[in-house]
């Protein structure tokens, strides 16, 4: 029982993680495409690209977990 609510924590603090981060990637877009509206769609492409890898992290906790 005890291992399974170890695995349970991790998933949780790397969700929690994902999403801290998450935010902080579209708080800097915005304020770089507000410093620099010409560069709006790179800044764009950039963020979406970073949120995923930023997501990506819960994949890998969800499928590292131990079943048992």
């Amino acid at each position: 029982m005890f291992a399974a609510l170890t695995g349970s924590l991790h998933i949780g603090l790397a969700a929690l993680g994902s999403a801290i981060g998450v935010g902080f990637i579209g708080m800097k877009a915005a304020e770089a495409t507000g410093r620099n509206p010409g560069a709006a769609g790179e800044i764009r492409n950039m963020a979406i690209i970073f949120a995923a890898l930023a997501e990506g992290v819960v994949f890998f906790a969800i499928f590292l977990v131990k079943q048992g």
